[in-house]
């Protein structure tokens, strides 16, 4: 079923691959490493040159053309992500999205003037110990800024499952207690590439306890729904949604019954107008390619690199064994897939695989202190990557059995 997915969607894929520069000036190499960074369309690179030279001003602090334009792009852009993230209301005023540098600092503002603002001693919070740092750092800095205020919070472990590495829905219920109030999650798991059914967490918690999602793999790579989710937060970065880098939002919904509204604290400066105008362009591209006919590819791609690695014997997959083979029925990796060789330490690996043209990564993945923290090789593809290069990967890899 999986190579059927891939054969009717060549004809587009081949299509889109070539709106990337980067990726068709250099035939030579094969760019695998987009859950770190994705690379940039046509389309991006020209709005962000249109916009530095015909409207590049400051936003909100002037009343001259340029200035004015930069300021409708900005609040355009705030419309463009509530649309893109489905909020059936965008103009309702009561959600909002704020511009960031990216995922870390959306959730370390979230975590620092939303989180420390409103809750009481005796109070719990439930954060991820085994996903990306940058979901899990800013909830420990919260409890020590409140901890040096004379307030006590509990910080507690979301529960595992060792099996495939998503929540464990199960045990949630032991973990939860009347004084929980908060959660942070991850949509899709930055080692692993599985959806981690933020609904179960939902269910888990009720109707009134907020959930901030750290949606850096998902968002740009998969269709994304706050509607769906029923989260509190997203917060994403715009360099791994084919926009520049040092952009990124977080979309609030505040609902008066989770908590406070979300107001960033302090003076906010000059917002990175350019990487706004690129994140516009990004989500713009990404709506006409086609979310959905994205993560249909990447899926794809990743477990026919899954299917191929499975019978060989030195090799490792993280993860989820039982979705491994291209038949199986369990959920599939959204493009990302991380392993390990035996015999060759994971930088050594990844220093091999470049010898023959792959870019990956190959280090702890920036895994918080939890489970995989030694090192591995991730292979994260995107729309532009295509079957031919996943085959070339898994013969290289065959070749160092």
């Amino acid at each position: 079923m999986l190579d059927d997915e891939l054969k009717e969607l060549a004809p587009w894929q081949q299509e889109i691959r070539s709106r990337f520069p980067i990726i068709t000036r250099h035939p030579e190499l094969t760019y695998l490493d987009s859950a770190a960074t994705s690379q940039k369309p046509q389309a991006v690179l020209d709005a962000v040159q249109t916009y530095l030279t015909t409207a590049n001003a400051n936003a909100g602090r002037g009343t001259y053309p340029w200035a004015n334009r930069t300021t409708a792009l900005v609040e355009r852009t705030r419309r463009r992500v509530k649309e893109f993230l489905g909020d059936r209301d965008p103009d309702s005023g009561r959600s909002a999205v704020h511009f960031v540098g990216g995922t870390t600092e959306g959730l370390r503002t979230v975590a620092r003037d939303w989180l420390t603002t409103h809750l009481t001693d005796g109070d719990e919070i439930l954060v991820p110990y085994a996903d990306h740092q940058a979901n899990l750092v800013p909830w420990l800095e919260a409890r020590r800024q409140l901890a040096e205020r004379g307030v006590h919070v509990e910080v507690r472990g979301l529960p595992y499952q060792a099996e495939s590495g998503d929540y464990d829905h199960r045990a949630l219920p032991g973990t939860i207690g009347p004084r929980t109030r908060f959660v942070a999650a991850t949509h899709i798991h930055h080692v692993y590439g599985g959806d981690m059914n933020v609904h179960r967490l939902r269910a888990a918690v009720g109707p009134n306890v907020p959930i901030c999602l750290d949606a850096a793999q998902s968002v740009g790579h998969l269709p994304v729904s706050v509607t769906e989710l029923d989260v509190d937060f997203v917060v994403f970065s715009g360099h791994k949604a084919l926009a520049l880098p040092g952009t990124g939002a977080v979309w609030a919904r505040n609902a008066p019954a989770r908590g406070p509204e979300f107001r960033p604290g302090g003076w906010q400066g000059t917002p990175n107008t350019v990487g706004v105008a690129s994140l516009e362009a990004a989500l713009d591209w990404l709506d006409a390619a086609g979310t959905d006919r994205i993560a249909r590819w990447t899926t794809a791609l990743a477990a026919r690199l899954t299917d191929g690695l499975r019978h060989l014997a030195p090799y490792e997959i993280l993860g989820c064994r039982a979705s491994l083979a291209a038949d199986s029925a369990v959920q599939r990796r959204h493009g990302i897939v991380s392993f390990r060789h035996h015999g060759i330490p994971a930088d050594d690996l990844g220093f091999i695989l470049f010898s023959h043209g792959f870019m990956v990564r190959a280090d702890s993945l920036c895994q918080a202190g939890a489970d995989e923290t030694a090192a591995s090789v991730r292979v994260s593809a995107h729309v532009y990557n295509t079957v031919e290069e996943i085959d070339r990967l898994l013969s290289v890899l065959v070749s160092l059995c």
